[in-house]
């Protein structure tokens, strides 16, 4: 009986990998684009991957399209429109939430957050065990994005099951076909009462208007008119979730590096603002979002030596191209002093992240809060346990030992 070899981007997946899938990106960059046994192409190089980022020819909704030849009609969040319908939606959603129009709101925020970052860190006095996860970095977004859509905190509990079926890339995770249809069943219904939730609030808030940007979208200021509530609901809902997802497994992957760094660490403790440079880093280092899995060739695409046939999926490795030794140097040492970091740690081309200035601006405040307060933080174990997504890839539980916490 023949044995059939695992692929490097096969071994990413399995979730034995999931602590250090760095071996396998270096394996899989040999070959900057591989086509897998399903017919996908994984793209692994910073160059090729920056190059397909801003290629009108790759979209994040195109079977319609691929199958037609033509453009279709489309709903969705932004991540999965393509233009025009992509920039008219994204031009309505960021008019309430920051630049050019609302350039302050994000920035505005900033006292409330070093708030909140320090009433996290004050309930951890009375402990000597902490769980980075549930204690520290969790609250802190899921509280900020709640105040920012206008969202009540105490339906949190509601939408975290919500969000955890949602996680991306998770059916790329499944190990059999009847997982891949539970991980699907499990995210449609999540995704129904997620959506329900939603529209409920933008109702309310077109009857009470009030603070927040779901009030704001749903009063439909700004050039382009009113959002339509499909696209409301959709924007809502993937605020709502990967707004607080990623910033959680930033601060997470964060003090884990710190950790694993004391040398940083201390230098962080003393120098609070190292955070900004550190926070970088980071994003170059462990990025929150590892893959981006959803992109289709609306056309043949001839890249490093390779045609992408129209139709394929293609699926983009950031965290590989971040650790790409031919854009960055002594690519595997974590170095906070860096320069020339443009990493792809927030994506780019139109789909650049949308709430990466908060993100920045969350761990920014937390890191070197955290590295400050904490009186001789340990690790218990390492690695840490992880999420079941190879995308969205960041630790379920970090548990730390502390002496105490500093004034």
């Amino acid at each position: 009986m023949t044995m059939v070899q695992e692929t490097p981007w096969q071994r990413v997946l399995l979730y034995a990998n999931r602590a250090n899938p760095y071996p396998f990106y270096a394996e899989l960059r040999k070959t900057p684009v591989s086509r897998q046994p399903d017919g996908s192409y994984v793209i692994s190089t910073y160059q090729e991957i920056v190059a397909l980022l801003h290629d009108p020819r790759l979209s994040s909704d195109p079977r319609p399209k691929v199958e037609s030849g033509q453009a279709q009609p489309q709903q969705g969040s932004i991540v999965s429109l393509d233009p025009p319908e992509h920039d008219r939606v994204r031009r309505q959603a960021t008019w309430p939430y920051g630049p050019p129009h609302t350039p302050g709101l994000v920035a505005g925020m900033e006292t409330g957050i070093v708030g909140l970052v320090d009433r996290q860190i004050d309930a951890l006095r009375d402990k000597t065990r902490v769980d980075i996860v549930e204690d520290f970095a969790y609250p802190i977004p899921v509280t900020v994005i709640c105040e920012l859509l206008g969202v009540p905190r105490e339906d949190e509990p509601r939408f975290k099951v919500w969000a955890e079926a949602l996680e991306p890339g998770r059916q790329l995770d499944a190990q059999s076909p009847q997982e891949a249809r539970q991980a699907r069943d499990q995210r449609d219904q999540a995704f129904a009462a997620l959506t329900q939730y939603i529209a409920a609030l933008i109702e309310r808030r077109r009857q009470q208007p009030g603070t927040g940007l779901l009030s704001d979208l749903a009063a439909g200021h700004g050039p382009d008119g009113p959002m339509s509530l499909a696209h409301m609901v959709d924007t809502g809902s993937l605020l709502l979730t990967a707004g607080h997802e990623t910033t959680v497994n930033l601060i997470t992957n964060g003090v884990l590096t710190l950790l694993r760094h004391p040398d940083v660490l201390e230098r962080l403790r003393r120098d609070p603002e190292l955070g900004i440079h550190l926070v970088e880093e980071l994003l170059r280092y462990e990025p929150p979002v590892q893959v981006v899995p959803n992109r289709w060739a609306l056309a043949d695409i001839d890249i490093a030596g390779t045609t992408i046939p129209r139709g394929s999926n293609v699926i983009l490795l950031v965290a590989s191209g971040n650790r790409d030794p031919a854009r960055f140097r002594d690519p595997e040492r974590f170095d906070p002093d860096r320069e020339d970091n443009e990493h792809l740690g927030f994506g780019g081309g139109i789909h650049y992240c949308f709430g990466a200035p908060l993100g920045r601006l969350e761990a920014q405040i937390a890191l070197p809060a955290l590295a400050r307060r904490l009186e001789n933080p340990r690790l218990v174990q390492d690695p840490p346990s992880y999420r079941r997504s190879a995308t969205l890839r960041g630790p379920r539980h970090v548990l730390v030992e502390i002496d105490g916490v500093r004034d």
